[in-house]
């Protein structure tokens, strides 16, 4: 359906016809040529639709916020005086020939930018649109790197990647167990698993050696500013090691994380 996320055109696509699909940021019309923020995932760009496109013109003109459209044009250069610096493609717009309304919008009930102060209890009904906000995306996008990055450096490690199971028996640790009631077996009960410490001591003898995983845990527990019924972390175990050798692979990872995120290097 799309050729190219919005946030990623730059003036290596002058002259080129592109597809793109997304919501609508803002929409103005000034004097009849009517300009479209068009916004996804990876960033915002300008579309411009002028009289002259005929019937795309008037669906044009009938987007409103937080519409979702699919647009076809020819990517150009902004004029000096319109370039735009605060914007990633601030230096290319997209003259639209075809503009398709592929689902409307009401009347979002807060403002997405970052300037708007939204409660939380707002933000958590309309949860949907609360993810939309820049600042969300962009707490969601910073995570998924840190565990790209910590999955790359343990795989690199010699650690391997094992799923261990989430409904398994209860067990006596730190916390009560979330239980599950059993539909094949009548008055029975799973226990959502506090930590896969059993499953991954199994690994161990049965000669693994280096395991780890992004492991969902759950805890029933009052919920503190420190305690939460469902948490991920990142589990590890090792054979053959000692605490010298699970704390020099501890600090060189959390090492990398910073060095290939943060561009900081931890001394």
């Amino acid at each position: 359906m799309r050729s190219s996320y919005c946030g990623l055109l730059d003036t290596t696509f002058l002259d080129q016809e592109v597809t793109l699909c997304g919501w609508v940021d803002r929409r103005r019309d000034h004097g009849g040529v009517i300009f479209i923020d068009l916004r996804d995932r990876e960033g915002i760009v300008q579309i411009v639709c002028d009289p002259d496109s005929g019937e795309h013109f008037n669906t044009a003109d009938s987007v409103r916020g937080e519409y979702v459209l699919r647009i076809r044009g020819r990517v150009r250069a902004r004029s000096a005086e319109t370039v735009n610096p605060q914007m990633k493609t601030g230096e290319i717009e997209v003259y639209a020939t075809d503009v398709e309304i592929l689902n409307a919008s009401e009347t979002p009930p807060f403002q997405l930018d970052e300037h708007t102060k939204v409660g939380e209890e707002v933000r958590l009904l309309h949860r949907f649109l609360d993810l939309r906000r820049p600042e969300m995306q962009e707490h969601l996008y910073f995570r998924s790197k840190v565990t790209s990055a910590l999955r790359n450096f343990l795989d690199d490690s010699g650690f391997l990647d094992i799923e261990t199971p989430i409904l398994t028996r209860a067990t006596p640790e730190g916390a009560r167990d979330y239980l599950v009631p059993s539909r094949t077996h009548e008055g029975k009960f799973f226990a959502l698993p506090q930590s896969p410490q059993l499953f991954k001591q199994l690994l161990m003898v049965s000669g693994f050696d280096r395991y780890y995983q992004v492991a969902k845990c759950f805890r029933d527990e009052d919920l503190r500013a420190d305690r939460q019924p469902e948490f991920t972390q990142i589990d590890i175990e090792a054979s053959f090691v000692n605490d010298k050798d699970i704390m020099a692979i501890s600090e060189k990872m959390i090492s990398q994380v910073f060095s290939n995120l943060h561009k900081v290097e931890l001394g």
